[in-house]
């Protein structure tokens, strides 16, 4: 199968396809499957060049056309909300004019197995702004074999993540103004969205894939205008 990942929800946004075969993972082990491997990418930093042209710069790497692409992965983030966006609306569009299957996955977890490509191992968490003096962290067991995920995704305040570190979690975060101290800058990578594809059978409909947000949505009404 040939996977178009979209991996926008870090200002380092990245497209690869990726040409794997679906391979069965060994109980709860995350691991990469053995014959996936990413054929073309594309990469950039900020917001040009923009989603179309980093797409048709993957796919010419690759050497692949739009219609040969059988699946399009999304990093749902969290993350930048206006990039996941972007990725999401990419997705809805090829599959109403393609029928391509789609599958979500959390940037989360694409960040963990970056991680776990780049040499990490042991207990990670990922460190991801969410703004307010929040994060959104996850933490995961890093192994030569595989990943676990360790804690789920949730929102911390700045504290507990710190507490994370001296506790000996390493700290991984996307974010160039990062503000914990030791922690490891990596992006989530459009490569590793797609060999997790790869894993994947969950393929969702366009109108179900929405971006990783866990606060609440609030409103606030405001007051009528004042007439003098």
């Amino acid at each position: 199968m040939k996977i178009l990942a979209l991996e926008f929800s870090s200002a380092r946004r990245g497209v690869a396809v990726v040409e794997a075969v679906p391979a069965a993972t060994d109980g709860d082990c995350k691991s990469p499957a053995q014959d996936a491997r990413v054929l073309g990418l594309a990469e950039a930093e900020g917001i040009t060049p923009g989603p179309f042209e980093l797409v048709e710069s993957a796919l010419r790497a690759a050497g692949l056309e739009r219609g040969q692409v059988e699946c399009i992965a999304v990093g749902l983030g969290p993350g930048s909300y206006t990039g996941v966006r972007s990725a999401i609306a990419v997705a809805q569009g090829w599959q109403l004019a393609l029928g391509v299957k789609l599958l979500g996955i959390s940037s989360a977890e694409v960040l963990a197995a970056t991680a776990r490509s780049a040499g990490l191992t042991g207990r990670v968490a990922v460190a991801i702004d969410a703004l307010r003096g929040e994060f959104y962290s996850a933490s995961y067991e890093l192994t030569a074999e595989g990943w676990n995920e360790a804690a789920p995704l949730r929102l911390l305040k700045r504290e507990a993540v710190e507490a994370l570190a001296v506790g000996g979690e390493l700290l991984v975060s996307p974010d160039a103004k990062c503000p914990f101290a030791g922690a490891r800058l990596l992006s989530p990578a459009a490569g590793e969205l797609g060999r997790l594809a790869s894993q994947r059978s969950d393929f969702q409909p366009g109108e179900k894939l929405e971006p990783i947000y866990l606060r609440e949505t609030t409103f606030v009404k405001t007051p009528p205008p004042r007439h003098y």
